[in-house]
C-alpha cells in the first residue's frame, strides 16, 4: 500500500496550477491554430520580399550541347569557337561542311530600369495580403481566448456539478435513513422507503454521469490550450461573477464597427481592389531594361573554344493586349463595389452581434441574481418539509419533490454563473476588444 502511495505522488506533484489568464497565455504560445496563423503571416512577409525582388537583377546560367552539319550552324559555331580558318571560306566547305559539335555555356543578367511602378504595386498588393493575414491571426487569437475561457469555466462547472450530485446523494441517503426511522415508528409504509431508494438510485446515476463529464471537460480544456488531452491541470480561478460592464449597448456596437476583424478585412479588400485596378492599368505602360550576357562556345567540352560578351538595352511596350488590361480594370472596379457592399453588410452584422452579446450579458447577470435567491429558497423549503415529514405532517412525495427542486435550483445557479462569465467574454469578442489582458479573464 505504501508503495502505491509513493508511486502516486509524482503525478500529483507534476500537476500544473493555472489561473484562467495563465491558461490563456499558455494557449497563445502552444495552440496549433495560432502556430498555423503565425506561419501564414510569415509566408505573407516572404511574399512581400518576393514582390520587391523585381527591383533586383535576374541572373541565369545555361549549359547546352549541339551537333550537326547544317551549314549555318557549322559556320556560326566555328566563328563563336574562334576556330574559323581561311580554308573554311571554300565554297564546298561552306555548302557541305563536315559535322561539328558545340558545347555552349551562357550566363545572362537582366536588370529592370523602369517598369512604370509594376513592382511597387505588386509589393503593395503583397503588403495588403499581409494585413489580411494579420487580421486572420488576430481573429484566431480571439477565438482561442474565448475557447479557453469557455473550456476553463466548463471544467469548474463540471466539477461543481459533480459536487452538487454528491450532495444530492448524501441528502438522499439521509432521507432514506429518515424514512426508515419513520417507518420503524409505524408512521409510514414500505412504499415510501422504496420511493426514496429509487430517488437515491437516480441521484447516484447522476453522480456517475457528472464524474465522466469532468473527465471530458478537462480533456476539452487541454485541447483548447493546445496540450495533450491527458495533461493534469489544477485550476485556481473560481467560478465567480465576471466584472460588470456599465457601458450601453451602442458603445459596444460602435467599437465593433471599428475593431471587428470582419469589418477591417472588408476595408483591406477595398484597398486590394484598388491596387488590382492600378496593376492592370500599368500593363499598358512600357518597360525599359538592360541585358548583359557572357557566352563560351567550345568544340570539345574543355578546349578548342572561344568566349564573347554582349550588353544591350530593351524597350518593350505592349500597347494592345486584346483589351485584357481593360477587362482586368473593370473586374477590379467590380471587386471594389463588392467590397464596399461587404463592408456595409459586415458593419450591420457586427453591430447586431454586439447588441445580442450585450443583451445576453445583461440577461445572464440578472439570471445569476435570481437563481442565487431561488437556491436559498429551495434550501429553506427542503428544511421545512423535512421537519414536517418527521412530524408526520406531509408525504414522502413532497419530500422528494423538494429534494429535486433543490438540485435543479443548484444546477440552474451553476448554469447562470457559467453563462454570466462566458457572456462577458463573448461581449468583449463581439466588440473586437478581447485579448489576453481583458479584465473578463480575471
Amino acid at each position: 500500500m505504501k508503495i502505491l502511495l509513493l508511486l502516486a505522488v509524482p503525478p500529483l506533484l507534476a500537476q500544473q496550477s493555472l489561473t484562467l489568464r495563465e491558461a490563456v497565455s499558455q494557449a497563445m504560445t502552444s495552440h496549433p491554430s495560432l502556430e498555423a496563423a503565425a506561419a501564414r503571416l510569415k509566408a505573407a512577409d516572404l511574399r512581400i520580399a518576393a514582390a520587391k525582388s523585381g527591383y533586383l537583377p535576374r541572373l541565369s546560367y545555361q549549359e547546352s550541347f549541339q551537333a550537326g552539319n547544317n551549314p549555318v550552324f557549322v559556320f556560326s559555331s566555328k566563328l563563336a569557337q574562334r576556330q574559323f580558318t581561311q580554308a573554311d571560306f571554300a565554297i564546298d566547305r561552306l555548302v557541305r561542311p563536315d559535322a561539328t559539335t558545340n558545347f555552349q555555356s551562357l550566363v545572362t543578367a537582366d536588370q529592370m530600369i523602369w517598369d512604370a511602378g509594376r513592382t511597387r504595386t505588386a509589393a503593395s498588393q503583397a503588403g495588403a495580403a499581409k494585413q489580411m493575414s494579420a487580421e486572420e491571426k488576430r481573429n484566431t487569437e480571439q477565438m482561442v481566448i474565448a475557447g479557453v475561457a469557455r473550456a476553463y469555466h466548463g471544467v469548474t462547472v463540471a466539477e461543481e456539478a459533480l459536487e452538487v450530485a454528491g450532495r444530492a446523494v448524501q441528502s438522499a441517503e439521509a432521507d432514506l435513513k429518515r424514512v426508515e426511522n419513520v417507518r420503524a415508528a409505524g408512521m409510514t409504509t414500505d412504499a415510501d422507503v422504496l420511493a426514496v431508494k429509487v430517488h437515491l438510485a437516480a441521484a447516484r446515476e447522476m453522480q456517475i454521469q457528472r464524474k465522466y463529464d469532468v473527465s471530458v471537460a478537462r480533456a476539452a480544456l487541454n485541447e483548447a490550450i493546445g496540450l495533450p488531452l491527458d495533461t493534469q491541470l489544477t485550476l485556481t480561478s473560481k467560478l465567480e461573477a465576471a466584472p460588470p460592464s456599465n457601458a450601453a449597448a451602442k458603445e459596444f456596437e460602435d467599437q465593433a464597427s471599428v475593431a471587428r476583424t470582419e469589418v477591417r478585412m472588408t476595408r483591406i479588400a477595398q484597398e486590394m481592389a484598388g491596387l488590382q485596378a492600378r496593376q492592370a492599368k500599368l500593363q499598358l505602360f512600357p518597360q525599359v531594361g538592360l541585358r548583359g550576357s557572357f557566352e563560351a562556345d567550345r568544340k570539345e567540352f574543355y578546349r578548342k573554344g572561344g568566349a564573347n560578351w554582349f550588353v544591350g538595352a530593351t524597350f518593350r511596350w505592349d500597347f494592345f493586349d486584346g483589351k485584357r488590361s481593360f477587362r482586368e480594370m473593370d473586374a477590379a472596379r467590380a471587386n471594389l463595389e463588392a467590397a464596399k457592399a461587404d463592408q456595409r453588410r459586415a458593419e450591420n452584422s457586427v453591430r447586431l452581434q454586439a447588441r445580442k452579446a450585450w443583451a445576453d450579458s445583461q440577461a445572464a447577470a440578472e439570471r445569476l441574481s435570481v437563481t442565487s435567491a431561488a437556491e436559498a429558497q429551495a434550501e429553506e423549503t427542503l428544511r421545512i418539509i423535512r421537519n414536517r415529514y418527521e412530524s408526520g405532517l406531509t408525504t414522502v412525495t413532497e419530500l422528494l419533490r423538494a429534494e429535486t427542486a433543490l438540485n435543479e435550483a443548484r444546477m440552474r445557479h451553476l448554469g447562470a454563473a457559467y453563462d454570466q462569465r462566458v457572456s462577458r467574454v463573448q461581449l468583449e469578442m463581439a466588440a473586437g476588444a478581447l485579448n489576453g489582458d481583458s479584465n473578463v479573464l480575471q
